[in-house]
């Protein structure tokens, strides 16, 4: 037991990894000085260090992510399994840490220089610096229903998955401790569903991603995940050894899943309490907030710092180095993040020289969304973004290709994205200004530093509307899709703030009001978002009609009749339901969400303050409102045509934006369409002709349909899946066979294939009969080369960069193969 007055230069409170590379660091400056008695002391509250990681599943394999950091600590840390990983640790305690088990801080009083620590014994020990490490694992979250009570069969943490065996389990989150629990389970020999609130599993290390969708994927695993799915309830077991319940709330409706026990994974809550009664300040009232820190890790009480979870780094790697990081800056030492490096490179061709910590907060100061942001999130959304700097013509003419993580030059004055354009970047504007316009030919607004745009196609996943033009000195930083998608799933304020701005520039587009800023920002804070699921009605034909919707992201369908004759379909950008606000309040249709959709509601009052004193713009409205009913009607008095377009919006073509349709009318069965397309790509064809549903002469053959928001760029580790500026969706040589994509893609459209051998030229096949013919399939047996290299992902990617298009409609004989979008379907049923 610590004595009564003890002082030390340094309290380490907390014995995880970084407690331990803390303390491992601060022994490094005892040995180092000559020093007869320990100048810190590391208080572990429990018997045992590293109690998270002691807790993790038996036989667990621990990551060492990111793998772009070299670890720094004086303890050891490589990836392996946890029993290697605890007794290296152990290795390093017995080494001389000077550690102090069962003394759990109860309070910290002080200040740099003066701090002095309670313990639950009623101990006090005196410290010039304390460094908090204790993490986050104490506070779990709950399920928040009735019953969610940690027993045998609602239970939080899993020490060792042989302890159960054909039993049904559920695992409720999506992280990784979730996920590793889950297949660990299933390698038990239990069946396991596991339960992700979202579409994605946006938050797992690469390896785990890997491992769970290939667990999905395993049709010989009793292995299920439940997507866009929460906990509605749960059925306590009437006695041991029967069975409880589970009742989610899915797409489809409620589910009730009978199980032997649930384990919730849904992550931590920091221990908000204990941490504002140290002093310290936790600006955010969200319960997942962290204490803010400075690049030093101190907090707003000089000299007690915070590392690790609890400071929003829950990763070992990263934890390990802050630990050896805070030791040095209290002993004097400037020593730079082991990530500063690629810092430097990432800001070495901005027009200034600053030092990349000064250029991280200035940044981060200039962009209000990001001030808020803990400082540490923020290094790392850098790292995973491009900085992009504009240069005139002439000096942009000069420049060379740099490093892969260099920054990026373009000219100014020329776009940075085209109306038209498939891709899905976000940008953020530092320095200079952007003009831009929200739709093709529309009015241009000038974008001033801290303000942000590209989030229209981020969220709706359609090409660019309008262009983007960057002027002269102008600074952007350009954040992938699932970097945003993961902040914006973990950061309320980001996600609010890009919402909110994504409203009023949908408003600016659809209606263009003469409106000030602040008064349409006013009507986009009265507007409903809704959500619907494939199949669920936005409204009824017949019903009274007081709101319309704006299409924000996926397809509705329009359908007239008893008989659900689909009449229109309508994409992200479009209105639906306007003409009950426009003079005729009855529904002349049903609208229906042909995918998942999500809309913004408007209600007579907001659309009335949007139109006011807008003439002309009414006009426009009242035009294209004309072309709707001449279009609904002509396709109501063609009821053949109707249930055509029905039939491909069933297939899930109302996602797609170049999907091949087959007129079997015209088609002669040649199988030209394949035998090209496995010419184009060495051999391997992207299409299977005869798969596929057919209804009237129309035939959905099994190929890419190259979807709005691709599920196949969902959870790609080595994001190897790209696509164009044209919209094809192509996979690059990066691909590591993972499966995930062909997991992911609800279409069939993807398959696993070895290489193909290179094919012997024509006179070979003439002379010797060596492969295959022009034309004729390719069979081949790979290589044990090949098979040592894996399979790859293959996919159509639209015969992109291949003069002519398509090779598979560029083949067909009789002109039955077409690529079409789904604006040309109505065009394409009209015409037969």
């Amino acid at each position: 037991m610590p004595l009564l007055g003890e002082r030390f230069h340094i309290a380490i409170i907390g014995a995880g990894p970084a407690g331990l590379s803390a303390a491992g660091r601060a022994a490094d400056y005892d040995r180092e000085s000559g020093a007869s008695e320990p100048g810190y002391v590391l208080l572990e509250g429990f018997s045992v260090f590293a109690k998270t990681i002691q807790k993790y599943q038996k036989g667990k394999h621990v990551m060492d992510e990111p793998g772009f950091l070299q670890l720094r600590s004086p303890v050891p840390f490589v990836a392996g399994k946890r029993e290697e990983i605890l007794g290296a640790w152990q290795d390093s305690i017995n080494a001389g840490l000077n550690i102090r088990y069962d003394s759990e801080v109860a309070a910290i009083s002080g200040s740099r220089g003066q701090f002095v620590l309670t313990l639950q014994s009623g101990a006090e020990i005196e410290a010039e610096h304390v460094v908090l490490s204790i993490g986050t694992q104490g506070n779990p979250r709950s399920l928040g229903v009735p019953g969610d009570v940690e027993s045998d069969f609602m239970q939080y943490t899993l020490d060792d998955p042989a302890d159960f065996n054909k039993e049904t389990i559920v695992v409720v989150g999506a992280g990784d401790a979730a996920i590793e629990n889950a297949i660990a389970l299933a390698d038990s020999g239990n069946a396991v569903y596991i339960v992700n609130r979202r579409n994605e599993f946006s938050r797992a290390k690469d390896g785990n991603l890997s491992a769970v969708l290939a667990a999905i994927n395993d049709k010989g695993k009793p292995f299920h995940c439940r997507y866009e799915a929460s906990v509605a309830g749960l059925e306590l077991p009437a006695g041991s050894g029967e069975l409880g319940a589970i009742t989610l709330s899915t797409p489809g409706g409620e589910e009730r899943l009978p199980c032997h026990r649930i384990i919730a994974r849904l992550g931590t809550i920091p221990p908000r309490k204990f941490v504002e009664s140290c002093g310290i300040e936790i600006t955010s009232a969200s319960a997942d907030a962290v204490p803010d820190v400075d690049r030093h890790y101190q907090s707003n009480v000089p000299g007690l710092y915070i590392i690790g979870a609890l400071g929003g780094y829950p990763l070992i790697k990263q934890a390990m180095n802050q630990g050896y990081d805070v030791i040095e800056f209290i002993h004097g030492k400037n020593t730079k993040p082991a990530d500063y490096p690629l810092l430097q490179e990432q800001f070495s061709g901005l027009p200034y020289v600053m030092d990349a910590e000064d250029v991280l907060t200035l940044y981060q100061q200039r962009i209000p969304m990001f001030r808020r942001m803990n400082p540490l999130a923020f290094r790392e959304l850098i790292i995973e973004s491009r900085i992009m700097v504009s240069l005139p013509p002439a000096d942009f003419a000069r420049t060379e290709s740099r490093g892969e993580r260099s920054t990026v030059f373009i000219a100014a004055g020329e776009p940075v994205y085209r109306h038209g354009e498939f891709s899905t970047t976000f940008y953020t504007l530092v320095e200079g200004e952007v003009r831009l316009q929200l739709e093709e030919d529309g009015p241009w607004h000038t974008l001033k530093p801290g303000q942000f745009f590209g989030e229209m196609s981020l969220i709706s996943g359609r090409p660019r509307q309008g262009d983007a033009i960057a002027s002269e000195d102008c600074i952007l930083i350009e954040t992938p899709r699932r970097i945003m998608v993961k902040l914006m799933n973990s950061n309320e304020q980001v996600r609010d703030g890009i919402d909110r701005i994504f409203i009023v520039r949908a408003l600016q587009a659809a209606f263009r009001p003469n409106l000030p800023l602040a008064e349409l920002a006013d009507i986009a804070g009265r507007i409903d978002s809704c959500r619907f699921n494939s199949g669920e009605a936005l409204f009824t034909e017949g019903e009274e009609g007081e709101s319309l919707h704006l299409i924000r992201s996926g397809t509705v369908v329009l359908s007239r009749g008893s008989q659900n004759m689909v009449v229109a379909q309508h994409h992200s950008g479009d209105l639906v339901g306007q003409m009950a606000l426009m003079g005729a309040p009855l529904r002349r249709d049903t609208a229906t969400a042909a995918v998942r959709t999500e809309t913004l509601k408007l209600r007579r009052p907001e659309f009335l303050a949007l139109v006011n004193d807008q003439p002309e713009h009414v006009l426009t409205l009242q035009g294209r409102l004309s072309d709707l009913l001449q279009t609904t009607n002509a396709m109501a008095s063609q009821p053949e045509a109707a249930r055509s377009v029905g039939f491909l919006m069933d297939q899930g073509l109302g996602e797609a934006t170049n999907a091949l349709v087959i007129d079997e009318s015209l088609c002669v069965g040649c199988d030209n369409c394949e035998r090209a397309c496995a010419e184009t790509h060495g051999g391997v064809s992207r299409l299977n002709r005869e798969a596929g549903p057919s209804f009237a002469n129309l035939h959905v053959p099994v190929s890419c349909r190259h979807c709005e928001l691709p599920h196949c760029m969902k959870d790609c580790p080595p994001d190897a899946i790209r696509r164009s500026a044209d919209g094809e969706v192509f996979i690059t040589d990066s691909c590591i066979g993972c499966g995930n994509c062909e997991t992911n893609c609800p279409y069939d459209a993807i398959k696993m294939s070895y290489a193909a051998p290179p094919k012997p030229g024509l006179w070979s096949w003439l002379l010797f009969g060596l492969g295959s013919g022009p034309g004729q399939p390719e069979t081949f047996q790979p290589s044990a080369a090949d098979k040592d290299r894996g399979k790859k992902a293959v996919k159509c990617d639209a015969c992109m960069g291949q003069a002519g298009g398509p090779a598979c409609v560029r083949a067909c004989p009789t002109g039955a193969a077409m690529r079409l979008s789904p604006e040309q379907f109505v065009e394409l049923v009209e015409a037969r």
